[in-house]
């Protein structure tokens, strides 16, 4: 399989400079990180794709089965490194791609250098002694009005999930990347993301880790990013003077300088 063209991978950035490998959250695609890309490209080789099911992917090699699963996504990052021949690779995960690149470098430690967390939430349910930002019932009522009207669903919390109400167009963007997305496919990546529980996997990461939250996030809450900085040791955690789930597109100066600013220290 042409996993270059199953996943649309795009290489761009400085050739021999150290790799960033950015990996999208649910219901988006690469074009996410359209905003930081001039911010690095002439610092790093800069690699950047698509889950299947999202973007311009292949949808003839999306499976249900497998994609039910964080371990799917995980599978996708880890064959674009091998297609790659991808090594010591910094990767930065958006959301629930923050998960999936702990779950890939457990999987395939030599491939990865150090974890970049973009917004991140192990677990989006609050459990005892665990704030995850939502009731059971709240994701409940999500999955299920999420499932009966897709573009309905989506024309309502992309505005809510990208926060700055001050500034539409943002929302407006998340809400044509939700509506671009596969309707099947997009339920489906909705189920693996919103119900998961990856806390325990935060244990298994070994290598230099950034936790980058904002200021004010519906999605994930700022005691989410204190909980995946305390659960990884030595992990460094910084607070962007940002609002909103998706930091790479209403900041996305701070995000690359955050980025940036961390490779520095950790080489």
């Amino acid at each position: 399989m042409d996993i270059r063209r199953r996943n649309n991978v795009t290489v761009t950035g400085r050739e021999n400079g150290p790799t960033l490998l950015l990996a999208h959250g649910f219901g988006c695609d690469q074009n996410m990180w359209r905003l930081v890309v001039p911010m690095l490209v002439k610092d790093f080789r800069l690699v950047l794709f698509d889950y299947v099911g999202s973007g311009r992917s292949d949808p003839s090699a999306w499976s249900e089965q497998r994609y039910s699963s964080l371990e799917g996504y995980a599978r996708d990052v880890l064959d674009v490194c091998e297609e790659l021949e991808l090594r010591e690779v910094t990767f930065v995960g958006h959301s629930v791609s923050a998960m999936v690149g702990v779950l890939a470098a457990a999987e395939a430690p030599q491939r990865f250098s150090r974890l970049v967390m973009v917004a991140p939430s192990p677990r989006y349910i609050d459990e005892d002694g665990y704030r995850g930002g939502f009731s059971a019932d709240d994701i409940d009522e999500l999955l299920e009005s999420l499932e009966s009207n897709y573009l309905g669903w989506s024309a309502a919390m992309a505005p809510v999930i990208m926060g700055n109400a001050d500034r539409p167009e943002l929302g407006q963007e998340l809400t044509a990347s939700f509506c671009a997305t596969d309707p099947g496919m997009a339920r489906v990546f909705a189920r693996t993301t919103f119900l998961s529980d990856s806390r325990e996997d935060l244990r298994t990461v070994v290598v230099p880790t950034l936790v980058l939250e904002c200021e004010q996030d519906a999605i994930a809450p700022r005691e989410v990013g204190a909980y995946v900085h305390e659960a990884i040791p030595g992990s460094r955690l910084v607070t962007l003077d940002a609002t909103g789930h998706c930091p790479q597109l209403s900041a996305p100066q701070a995000t690359a300088e955050a980025i940036t600013g961390f490779i520095g220290v950790a080489r």
